[in-house]
């Protein structure tokens, strides 16, 4: 992202968490309290991140488009693969795009077509998105 940031036409605020290193093109947020992480994704064009469900809730939430990245073990980026099965169940989705490859995440931000994330149409999977982002939103 950092390397993309100066090609797109608005800031890009990484929420990162307690990191360090140097990365000049991004806005970097250790932690976005709720009411500001809200405020956030109101106001973004599109939301990159990685497969995480409360990730896909709060896109569909602001109906937003969602560039998935999904964290791998192979890269020592997480315990399992349990996000590549989310992304590959997510991916169906109106509105998510994943980024399979590093390389997908800049034709996606550059796309002029992206549909915002829905949730999905099952009166029982409404009701989850409901019932989650109501916890998840406190």
């Amino acid at each position: 992202m950092n390397d993309l940031a100066p090609g797109l036409s608005e800031p890009v605020i990484a929420q990162c968490g307690p990191i360090s290193g140097d990365w000049p093109n991004l806005d970097l947020r250790p932690s976005l309290p709720p009411a500001q992480f809200a405020q956030t994704f109101r106001t973004a064009r599109l939301i990159v991140g990685h497969a995480g469900i409360g990730t896909l809730l709060s896109a569909q939430q602001h109906q937003k488009p969602l560039i998935v990245l999904p964290r791998q073990h192979a890269l020592g980026e997480h315990r399992n693969d349990h996000q590549l099965a989310t992304a590959r169940q997510i991916e169906a989705h109106t509105g998510v795009y994943v980024a399979w490859e590093t390389a997908d995440i800049a034709r996606f931000l550059t796309a002029t077509d992206l549909e915002p994330a829905q949730a999905g149409s099952s009166p029982a999977f409404s009701t989850l998105i409901e019932t989650l982002t109501g916890f998840i939103d406190g």
